[in-house]
């Protein structure tokens, strides 16, 4: 195994971990910033009020896309597993 191998397993663990964990943080985020915009305009400053709907997008999320986030899984273990058989 030579460098560009491992960089290109690098560059696979690292985009699969995004394509993996992208819906989840996208839409995390997206309902954090819908909850500061409520929370300025009504001037109520609880920090802890935007935990409970964030995580319940976050299961909503995981639930909904988890056949996605298993096949990306499959795939870059598929490749791992290809590598290895075949001596990088």
């Amino acid at each position: 195994m030579n460098e560009v191998d491992a960089l290109d397993l690098i560059r696979e663990a690292i985009w699969t971990v995004i394509v993996a964990a992208g819906p989840a943080v996208g839409l995390a985020m997206t309902v954090g910033i819908v909850i500061a915009l409520i929370q300025a305009v009504t001037q109520i400053q609880e920090v802890t009020l935007t935990f409970v709907p964030k995580i319940a997008v976050i299961f909503a999320t995981m639930l909904l896309t988890a056949p996605f986030i298993a096949s990306a899984l499959y795939r870059f273990s598929e490749l791992i597993f290809q590598r290895i058989q075949s001596g990088f």
